[in-house]
């Protein structure tokens, strides 16, 4: 639940941008407005806010140039900040997270959104503290932590599968039917005994729920790419395909320098590895063949499955008959020639968790 104590800080020199955002946040958190980044930094020896929404193209100080100020004071490296912007440039965007930003969110903002995207970035920040938290407390709590965290765990994987879905607007159902297709070829290959020496160290359910979050750098594509009505462009298909590297940089800054988190090495894996191509032509490493892992090429079958029989704005969705043809013909191309003999001996399962074509997502 939103807590009425913490303080949302919004930077803007636009005042109205500042009016809508505040009577959007206002209900639900304590806001205070600032006109310039300049009154921002000096209000910050005054104030400490859950969350900072600052503007990017502002006189005097821009946005930019204040979160550097900001990532480099020990007071307030810590405190996130989610960008406001008009600029639709990709490379605007990719600055600002390599600077520290949490997102970006699209001016003129929809105030229900906005409340939205600040509720569930507040959430994760909460989560992340809690689990660090629990982490110092390791040797005492052994038992007791380890129940703790993988209630985190949970949370956090489930927060941030449903934002990713909550933006895309022509994804949905996709996390948890990839989830399902994923279990059904995990179940294939431990029943074949293939890559024993491998599975014998992974955590099932635990790999299983890290899933969820392969396709979480969604969330630092723009929404005119991500919901465009139509096939994308070549340029906004490279645009695209950084999601997967925004997706690999979220969760490294989730890692701890000193502990090894298996859910978020899980996630990890499946976020870099899931578009690369046995062939070497995928993306974004051009690996081949067994260099990718295997839990990269078990969810690139799984992911090409439900968007084949999934209906998108520029093509219909696929019969399971028509999906499970084009996925044989990618063996040895798209797809590792193993796992596709596996998935051919279970494509009824798949069958049953594919829905009628009529669906979206």
């Amino acid at each position: 639940m939103p807590d009425a104590t913490q303080l949302i800080m919004i930077v803007d020199d636009n005042l109205a941008n500042l009016t809508v955002g505040k009577s959007a946040l206002a209900g639900n958190y304590t806001v205070l407005t600032v006109p310039s980044a300049t009154r921002m930094l000096e209000l910050l020896e005054r104030y400490h806010p859950a969350l900072i929404l600052l503007d990017v193209e502002m006189p005097g100080m821009d946005g930019y140039e204040a979160i550097r100020i900001l990532k480099a004071r020990p007071d307030t490296r810590d405190t996130p900040v989610i960008f406001l912007t008009a600029l639709s440039d990709s490379a605007n965007e990719l600055e600002g997270l390599s600077l520290g930003a949490l997102d970006y969110i699209t001016k003129p903002f929809s105030p229900p959104l906005l409340l939205k995207r600040v509720e569930m970035h507040l959430l994760l920040e909460s989560q992340k503290l809690t689990l660090q938290k629990y982490n110092d407390s390791l040797q005492e709590m052994v038992q007791l932590k380890t129940q703790s965290v993988l209630k985190l765990q949970n949370k956090l994987i489930t927060g941030m599968a449903n934002l990713v879905e909550g933006r895309d607007n022509t994804t949905g159902g996709h996390i948890e039917r990839t989830q399902h297709y994923l279990a059904i070829l995990l179940t294939a290959i431990l029943d074949d005994d293939l890559w024993a020496e491998e599975t014998a160290s992974w955590d099932g359910p635990l790999l299983l729920q890290s899933s969820q979050l392969h396709d979480v750098g969604k969330i630092a594509i723009n929404d005119a790419i991500l919901n465009k009505p139509g096939k994308l462009t070549p340029e906004e298909f490279e645009i695209m395909k950084t999601h997967v590297m925004h997706g690999v940089h979220f969760i490294d800054r989730l890692e701890d320098d000193d502990e090894d988190s298996h859910f978020l090495r899980y996630a990890r894996t499946f976020i870099a590895y899931h578009h690369e191509k046995w062939d070497g032509s995928g993306y974004p490493y051009g690996l081949a063949g067994e260099a990718i892992p295997l839990l990269g090429r078990l969810m690139a079958i799984a992911d090409v499955y439900d968007a084949l029989t999934s209906v998108r704005p520029y093509k219909k969705a696929f019969s399971h008959e028509e999906a499970a043809a084009i996925i044989r013909d990618g063996a040895g191309s798209h797809f590792d020639p193993t796992l596709i003999r596996l998935f051919e001996g279970v494509g009824e399962q798949f069958r049953l968790i594919h829905s009628p074509a009529s669906r979206t997502g």
